[in-house]
């Protein structure tokens, strides 16, 4: 479950890398004051875990941290806790990644870089969060985020800043990919390493399972498996639609918005003349006149440009005002000025002169309101709907920014209050097997699944016609197991093809035994007394193995390349299926001398991992440069506290 960050925790590159992930996440999603949050006394705060060079990590930034790279996380995992988190190594990598990312920051001020306030500001108006309707920064969206997420502007900017740092300190590191020749031959050759074996293969389904298992059994085995029966936490999402529909009242158009519109726009509605044309540019004015002597010659104006290596544009339905905006107005004064069929030019124009034939001429007649009604009052409607939306959606917001509950919003805006069943984060409701989360409602899950208990009500955008929902968190049930009695049918299924996995684990590891001992793979499984499938060969180089990540293929293939030739071991197959039997036939070394694509790819390839390497290598020697002091027992302190109040 929490694979999507062991890996970033555990990689020799994530110490750093995440210093700039979590960086802007930080930004993203908001610090808040965690102290406040989990009832720590304030007296706690100042504790120090930790110095790195002249500044200090207090337990109150350790906690914050932790705490930030959760609610980050839960973007991806939303049931992911505080707990989770921990037990996967997370509190660890927090800790290691702020040592690293003050530790940057006092390098890099002690090599005389600098991060202006200009960037940071660039930065900060960059986060779309902070964008209003215009697609401008709006400061008032940003106090509004820094005050529901009880931070200040100097604990953003300091973020930022320590984010910059890192980046301009490490990025450069990570983009050196460079490796030498000879020091790819010896990966090169691995790769091209070939190997054959031969698998045996035990189905579950051929095992005999035993007895029907007694109340006894079911009980110690349920008892020894409750997480399988657990349900996860599941929540009540409680939600109000506001779209269009919503505020039609207030966008259906006046008949004097309507005739002020048709006035305001009444070119558009006008009669007008649209034209098709053929047209070359030509840089020099003797080759533009050589061209258009031949055109009104009888040529046409395309054969003659290519015979003089040129292509003719061909544009079509183009008023005057639109050709004019494509050339100049010279240009669209002659074309338009022009019967049809005649060849126009060479006219300068802003790129050469234009030489033009007008192929076709279009009167397009005017409208009158009555005519163009329709589609003013639709564009009106969508008009008013965006501005009625935006501003329902910034009467709601400031609402919430003062703490006014679902029930009053709803109250207050006249919605319809609606609910789901308790669904689990992925939209499932164990309870009511029929529900199915329609798209506009796994958004609003997600976003329930992100907001901690006590949170405020959320808006979450649900359309791309400005539609969105008021959501807000009903009733929690907390992840508890099944009783027996109701998973009865379920954990007697499971006990059975537990016993058989077993059974059939058993038989494998004795062909195991019998082949590593000398007996033929086929010999062995004959004697299990089985009709199991026959064995069959493998053949494969290390290069196969690479391009079968992620496959089926990809575990045999790995552990066909784990063992010394002549021995054998055994694979459990997917979802319990069964158990291979894999022995190494033959071991062929490879050799890449000489084989000048090989090494090529395999330096690509270790290239590709050298930048990582050295930004691990780089933040180490900054760590050991700049001087990192931790107190065991602060961090043990904070860690129990994390633990304490989010099991609480």
């Amino acid at each position: 479950m929490l694979s999507f960050f062991r890996r970033i925790i555990n990689s020799k590159a994530g110490v750093v890398l995440t210093v700039i992930i979590v960086g802007v996440f930080a930004v993203a999603f908001g610090a808040s004051d965690v102290s406040n949050i989990m009832g720590m006394p304030v007296g706690q705060n100042g504790a120090q875990v930790a110095k790195v060079g002249d500044a200090k990590i207090t337990a109150n930034d350790l906690r914050s941290a932790a705490q930030s790279e959760v609610d980050a996380y839960r973007q991806e995992q939303p049931t992911l806790d505080m707990a989770q988190f921990i037990a996967g190594g997370g509190f660890e990598g927090t800790l290691k990644r702020e040592i690293t990312g003050l530790a940057l920051e006092q390098f890099g001020k002690q090599q005389g870089m600098v991060v202006s306030r200009r960037l940071i500001d660039g930065q900060i108006a960059s986060i779309p969060t902070f964008r209003g309707l215009n697609g401008q920064f709006d400061p008032a969206l940003y106090q509004r985020f820094l005050a529901q997420r009880k931070m200040t502007d100097a604990q953003v900017r300091t973020d930022l800043t320590r984010t910059a740092y890192a980046q301009q300190l490490t990025l450069p590191n990570s983009d050196a990919s460079q490796l030498a020749m000879q020091m790819a031959l010896p990966y090169a050759s691995l790769l091209l390493e070939k190997r054959q074996g031969e698998v045996g293969y035990i189905p579950t389904r051929l095992v005999p399972a035993g007895p029907a298992p007694t109340d006894a059994d079911l009980q110690a085995f349920y008892t020894r498996n409750v997480q399988r029966y657990t349900l996860p936490e599941r929540r009540v999402i409680r939600y109000a639609l506001v779209s269009p529909a919503t505020v039609a009242a207030q966008s259906t158009p006046g008949e004097a918005e309507i005739a002020r519109y048709y006035q305001t726009n009444q070119s558009r509605y006008a009669a007008t003349q649209k034209r098709d044309v053929t047209q070359v540019i030509i840089a020099d004015q003797a080759g533009a006149n050589a061209l258009a002597a031949k055109a009104k010659g009888g040529t046409s104006l395309a054969d003659a440009a290519r015979a003089a290596g040129l292509e003719a544009s061909v544009l079509k339905g183009l008023d005057k005002a639109a050709y004019a905006a494509q050339g100049s107005a010279a240009v669209a004064d002659a074309v338009f000025g022009a019967a049809q069929g005649a060849v126009v030019g060479p006219v300068r124009g802003p790129l050469g002169f234009v030489v033009a034939k007008v192929d076709a001429i279009t009167q397009v007649p005017g409208k009158s309101l009555a005519q163009a009604r329709p589609e003013i009052v639709a564009e009106l409607t969508k008009q008013k709907q965006a501005a009625a939306l935006g501003d329902t959606r910034n009467t709601i917001e400031d609402s919430l920014s003062g703490n006014a509950t679902f029930d009053e919003v709803v109250a207050d805006r006249k919605l319809q209050a609606q609910a789901t069943p308790a669904v689990t984060a992925q939209g499932i409701a164990p309870d009511a097997p029929a529900f199915q989360a329609t798209p506009e409602q796994r958004a609003m899950i997600t976003a329930a699944f992100t907001a901690q208990e006590g949170d405020a009500p959320q808006i979450v955008p649900i359309g791309q016609d400005g539609s969105f929902a008021v959501v807000g968190v009903g009733q929690v049930q907390r992840s508890a197991p099944r009783p027996l009695a109701q998973v009865r049918q379920q954990v007697v299924a499971d006990l059975t093809a537990d016993r058989a996995r077993a059974a059939a684990r058993k038989l494998a590891n004795a062909v195991l035994a019998k082949v590593n001992k000398g007996m033929s793979m086929a010999q062995a499984l004959k004697e299990t007394g089985l009709a199991v499938p026959p064995v069959r060969p493998i053949t494969a180089s290390r290069r196969d193995l690479a391009a079968a990540q992620n496959t089926p293929a990809a575990a045999p293939l790995a552990l066909l390349f784990s063992m010394p030739q002549g021995k054998a071991r055994t694979l459990e197959a997917p979802q319990n299926e069964g158990w291979y039997i894999l022995r190494t036939v033959k071991i062929e070394a490879g050799d890449a001398t000489g084989n000048t694509a090989a090494i090529a790819a395999a330096r690509g390839d270790i290239g590709r991992l050298l930048g990582r390497e050295y930004v691990a290598q780089f933040a180490r020697a900054v760590r050991d440069s700049v001087g990192v002091k931790t107190d065991p027992k602060a961090v043990a302190k904070v860690r129990s506290e994390l633990l304490n109040n989010g099991a609480n």
